[in-house]
């Protein structure tokens, strides 16, 4: 993460999600949901309707390894396997890159688990202590 930055929950505020909240909560349409990448803050997003709802931060600690730190989804969104499909959408991003990943995150580190599919993107960050 940069320094300074704000972390997406002090970021987003709850006003800039609730119609896709709403919406997704009432069952009368299911959002659009886009991962992308956001080089310029070190984090991947994830958009519902266009509104960031997620965000997974990183650090680039080689030129072709990429560190997931933290991932975040709106509190009021959770359980509904949003971060799920963030993390999804980060891996499918690496390996089109031909990157490899440094899942430092807990959640990261549990989806690769639960998914082996990815597990040849993991490789071992020297910079950070087992």
């Amino acid at each position: 993460m940069k320094r300074g930055a704000a972390s997406f929950s002090e970021n987003v505020a709850a006003a800039d999600f609730l119609p896709a909240l709403r919406s997704m909560a009432m069952g009368t349409h299911s959002a659009e949901l886009v991962v992308q990448d956001n080089s310029d803050d070190l984090r991947y997003e994830l958009l519902a309707d266009g509104t960031v709802v997620g965000a997974i931060l990183y650090r680039r600690s080689q030129l072709d390894v990429v560190a997931l730190v933290h991932t975040e989804v709106s509190p009021s969104l959770e359980g509904r396997g949003l971060a799920a499909r963030l993390v999804a959408g980060a891996l499918d991003d690496i390996r089109a890159r031909g990157l490899h990943v440094v899942p430092i995150c807990p959640f990261v580190r549990a989806y690769i688990r639960r998914h082996p599919e990815y597990g040849d993107l993991v490789v071992r960050d020297t910079q950070v202590p087992d």
